[in-house]
């Protein structure tokens, strides 16, 4: 159905074309989602560091795939011990290795910082759908994405430990 503006007419699909996703929001809105997710959830925020992580034997990593307004995913790693004290914060229960409850709490810290994070602008919160996530753990993976035009990767300090949360997206022509 086409709309009347003055002596042009706009269609459905131009009036698309004029709302923008503001990419260069995405960092500050990931900063800010996390902290407040980690802050709310894990009784603690957390903070952009230039720190790495430690180099942990074993690792995990929690993908939300991102679809809509944009494809991708957002991608949360850690190493096991940050891991197990996200699931320990979120819990209480300090786990002894990495098991379901710690694979579980680290996706469910995905799936918090990506809503939150797309629910930072308006084209995202309701024209982005996330995907249930998928959590990887071992010592020895790699996750890539081979088409993503836009990749941001940030690091954040939680207590004294180091995690990094990636965004890898396109967005539509």
């Amino acid at each position: 159905m086409a709309e009347r503006r003055g002596t042009a007419t706009v269609n459905a699909a131009e009036k698309k074309a004029e709302k923008k996703i503001d990419v260069s929001q995405f960092e500050k809105f990931l900063d800010r989602a996390t902290d407040e997710v980690f802050a709310t959830m894990l009784g603690g925020g957390c903070a952009p560091t230039s720190q790495s992580p430690s180099a942990d034997e074993g690792t995990i990593s929690a993908v939300i795939g991102l679809a809509g307004a944009m494809s991708g995913s957002l991608v949360l790693h850690a190493a096991s011990v940050a891991a197990m004290r996200m699931a320990e914060r979120m819990t209480g229960i300090p786990p002894s290795e990495v098991d379901a409850l710690v694979r579980d709490a680290v996706g469910e810290v995905c799936n918090m910082i990506a809503g939150a994070w797309k629910g930072f602008d308006p084209e995202l919160a309701s024209g982005c759908l996330l995907s249930t996530p998928t959590v990887v753990a071992g010592t020895s993976y790699e996750l890539f994405s081979q088409r993503a035009s836009i990749r941001i990767e940030r690091r954040y300090r939680f207590e004294e430990l180091v995690f990094t949360v990636t965004i890898f997206c396109e967005l539509p022509a």
